[in-house]
C-alpha cells in the first residue's frame, strides 16, 4: 500500500440556510486503504458524500484529490480525475441488457461518440472488457439478461461494475448493501474485500450495518452531528465509549462483540 494520501479533506463546513449540516470536518484517505465513514441517522454521512463528489459545493474548508484543489470543481470534472460514487439507490438502465449498461460507461470512459451505439456489437473489444468486468463482480452468466428482470442484489453489483468500467482511483460507496438480504450483504462484503486487494482502486464506504463495515475496513470515520467524532482501526472504534453512547448500545454493541 502507498503511503500517499488520495483523498484529503480539511475544515469542510457545509450549511443549508441557517442549519449546519457538516462542521469543520477534516480527513485523510491513503491510497489502497479501504475505509469506511459510520454514525448514527443525520450525522451528516449523505452530505458529506454530496460535497466530497462536487454535488455540494462546501460552504467552508477545501477537498484536495491526489494532491490536486478540486473544491470547486462540477460532479463530471471529478468523474474524469477518477473520482466515482455509487448511491443508496440502484441507478442503472433496466431497459438494457447487463452488458449494455456496462458497455455505455465504457464508450464515454474511451471518448467514443453515441452514434456508435447501434453498431456495439460490432466493436469486440468493448464487449470483451465489460465481459471482463462482469466476471470481476459475479455477473458472467447474466450478460444478455435484462437489468429488469434481476435480484435486487444482482442490480446493486451491475451499478459496482458501472463503476469500475470508469477505470476509477476512488470509489465512494453510499450504503452499498442498503435494501440486501443477509446472503446478497454477505457477497457485496467479499466482492469489496477482493475488488480492493486485486486493484489499485481506493475503497471509500459509508453503511449502516455494522457487519459491513467492520468485515471490510481498515480505518473508520465516525462522524455525529456534523462533526468528526474519532477515526481509527476498527478495535478502537469498538471499544471507544463515545461511540457506543453515539450508538445507544444498539446494533452497534451487537456488532461489536
Amino acid at each position: 500500500m502507498s503511503d500517499s494520501i488520495i483523498l484529503e479533506v480539511q475544515n469542510i463546513t457545509h450549511n443549508f440556510g441557517k442549519f449546519r449540516a457538516l462542521s469543520d470536518v477534516s480527513l485523510k484517505i491513503p491510497t489502497g486503504r479501504l475505509c469506511a465513514l459510520i454514525g448514527p441517522n443525520g450525522a451528516g454521512k449523505t452530505t458529506f458524500y454530496n460535497v466530497v463528489s462536487g454535488r455540494y459545493r462546501p460552504s467552508f474548508g477545501k477537498i484536495f484529490f491526489e494532491g490536486r484543489d478540486v473544491s470547486r470543481l462540477p460532479p463530471h470534472r471529478r468523474v474524469a480525475l477518477g473520482m466515482l460514487r455509487s448511491f443508496q439507490i440502484t441507478n442503472v438502465f433496466p431497459a438494457l441488457t447487463v452488458i449494455e449498461n456496462v458497455i455505455a460507461p465504457l464508450v464515454i470512459h474511451h471518448g467514443l461518440s453515441f452514434s456508435f451505439w447501434s453498431s456495439l456489437k460490432k466493436h469486440r473489444a468493448l464487449t470483451t472488457e465489460a465481459e471482463q468486468i462482469l466476471d470481476r463482480v459475479g455477473l458472467t452468466g447474466h450478460c444478455g439478461s435484462l437489468v429488469s428482470t434481476l435480484a435486487y442484489g444482482d442490480k446493486r453489483l451491475i451499478e459496482i461494475a458501472i463503476v469500475l468500467a470508469r477505470n476509477p482511483k476512488l470509489v465512494m460507496l453510499d450504503e452499498p448493501t442498503a435494501g440486501m438480504n443477509p446472503e446478497e450483504t454477505d457477497r457485496m462484503i467479499n466482492l469489496i474485500k477482493e475488488l480492493s486487494k486485486q486493484s489499485d482502486t481506493t475503497f471509500f464506504i459509508t453503511e449502516h450495518d455494522m457487519k459491513v463495515v467492520f468485515s471490510v475496513s481498515e480505518t473508520i470515520f465516525v462522524l455525529n452531528q456534523g462533526s468528526l467524532l474519532i477515526e481509527g482501526a476498527p478495535d478502537k472504534i469498538k471499544s471507544d465509549p463515545r461511540v457506543r453512547q453515539v450508538y445507544l448500545g444498539g446494533d452497534f454493541h451487537a456488532a461489536g462483540n
